[in-house]
């Protein structure tokens, strides 16, 4: 007996290998080697067909969460390779969870006599390697990675029969946010060669908390951004903590050393942490903590803040003008007042539910633009 079909695997599969097809080429004219192998339709259907079928299943009443990577054994680092390989079933994979749910461990997947199977386990995996990721049971995220170091960029969502393809067109509007296009996959002029975007790394730790928060970045030079909050902040840091920034100082020396990624990893982590506290943290732009639990108050003179544009990077998506009500609860509200008053400034919003969202000011349409990343960030 075999499992039944996921229909969802059969809609995605061709675009999917489009996508990859595309980056792998783009890499190989850089003149890039360290990248994976073109995945054929037949294997990306297959392999989300196996993982969505194992998200269903409970091995000692628990989901598996498990992260699926195409490619041959000699391309692992920090391999192991079972003496056999194992079959690409739904049942094989939910036994196996339990030894592979920590972050960072991706089971190999290659073709044996002609049918996929798993091959072991690896924790170092090429750029644009095909990666199929259980996140939680009928959740899966297709994604890759650019970088050696740095959030894996999604190429599609699927939940249950709903599937999002991430639409990377949005990355060439003149007024994405830096943090947007690097979810997106594009290179940012300014991040350093280690390919570390600060502010996406921030926000997936903001996510991961699931307490909801609050993250403003304003201006180092200028402290117009204090009109904006409710004086005095309960919790200003004076001097301004800059563990973050020195980190990112020291980038373009010590990127590939482990010992400065995992204090990147840390700081970030401690930052994001203090999200989860009432109020607003706020860094400046050079990354430097001033404030958290910052209440965030109409600026003198000022308007209310009415509506918002609002757009998802997702093929099929709708432009929409909203109340900022509408995207979530006061923390929403907020952070929309405190763009729209403090021009110059970026929020960044989680919601306990798992949606985020960036906003920004927007020029051309001389109102808040609120950006929508969940589907970038899982």
């Amino acid at each position: 007996m075999t499992d039944p079909a996921y229909p969802a695997a059969r809609v995605v599969a061709a675009k999917i290998r489009a996508h990859f097809t595309a980056h792998l080429a783009a890499a190989r004219r850089r003149g890039r080697t360290d990248i994976g192998e073109e995945p054929d339709t037949a294997d990306i259907e297959a392999i989300i067909d196996a993982a969505f079928w194992a998200s269903l299943r409970r091995e000692e009443g628990v989901t598996p969460t498990i992260s699926l990577a195409l490619l041959p054994p000699d391309r692992g680092s920090q391999a192991i390779r079972f003496a056999v390989d194992l079959p690409l079933r739904a049942s094989a994979l939910a036994k196996l969870a339990p030894a592979v749910e920590r972050p960072g461990i991706h089971l190999g997947v290659w073709r044996h006599d002609h049918h996929l199977a798993v091959w072991g386990t690896t924790r170092v995996i090429p750029a644009f390697c095909l990666v199929v990721e259980v996140v939680a049971s009928g959740l899966l995220v297709i994604k890759h990675r650019n970088d050696p170091f740095g959030k894996f960029v999604n190429v599609a969502v699927l939940e249950g029969d709903q599937v999002k393809m991430v639409d990377e067109s949005f990355s060439m509007e003149p007024e994405c946010p830096g943090p947007v296009k690097s979810l997106l996959g594009l290179e940012v002029p300014g991040r350093g060669p280690g390919g570390v975007d600060v502010l996406v790394q921030l926000a997936a730790s903001m996510r991961a908390h699931r307490r909801g928060g609050a993250l403003l970045v304003v201006p180092a030079d200028s402290d117009a951004w204090r009109q904006s909050i409710v004086g005095p902040v309960l919790y200003g840091i004076d001097p301004p903590f800059s563990e973050l920034a020195d980190l990112v100082s020291r980038e373009e020396d010590e990127a590939g050393s482990h010992e400065w990624q995992e204090d990147l990893r840390r700081s970030i982590a401690a930052i994001a942490g203090l999200t989860a506290v009432d109020g607003a943290t706020i860094i400046t732009d050079r990354y430097e903590l001033v404030a958290f639990g910052a209440k965030i108050a109409l600026r003198p003179g000022s308007t209310n803040v009415e509506r918002v544009l609002v757009t998802e990077p997702v093929e099929g998506s709708q432009t929409e003008y909203l109340a900022p009500t509408q995207l979530g609860g006061t923390r929403h509200l907020s952070a929309a007042q405190f763009v729209q008053d403090q021009r110059d400034a970026i929020a960044l919003v989680a919601s306990q539910d798992g949606r985020f969202t960036i906003f920004k000011w927007s020029v051309s349409e001389s109102m808040v633009h609120a950006h929508r990343v969940e589907a970038l960030l899982i």
